[in-house]
């Protein structure tokens, strides 16, 4: 079954900048679109971009667009969310899925997460 295994998250202070990787544990092929979710304790999954495979156009929520750039690897099945400008209601859970884009969210994406990353924006 396909999940990620990621790498990145930690601790920051508001204003500074973390970089997420995520590395597909089986073959996904290139054209396949590379969504980052995240999800605070209580709250739904929220898709906040994508990359696509066929021509790598980019997808960003309004909540992180401007500050977040997301950019894959092909042939290592990995993609990154780089993350500027950090601010606390960023923090969350983030995870990554081998989705449509702009993201879509079912029970095959979820099995697919993994255990995620966890990003603290804090003083």
């Amino acid at each position: 079954q396909l999940q990620f295994v990621y790498s990145g998250g930690g601790l920051v202070q508001p204003g500074g900048s973390l970089r997420l990787s995520c590395t597909a544990s089986t073959f996904t092929e290139d054209t396949y679109a590379i969504s980052w979710f995240r999800q605070t304790p209580g709250a739904e999954y929220e898709g906040i971009s994508c990359i696509s495979g066929s021509d790598g156009s980019t997808f960003y929520d309004d909540s992180v667009n401007g500050r977040f750039t997301i950019s894959r690897e092909n042939g290592k099945n990995t993609a990154y969310l780089q993350m500027d400008s950090l601010k606390p209601e960023d923090t969350a859970t983030y995870y990554c899925a081998a989705t449509t884009c702009p993201p879509s969210f079912n029970d095959d994406v979820l099995a697919s997460f993994g255990q995620g990353t966890q990003v603290t924006v804090s003083s």
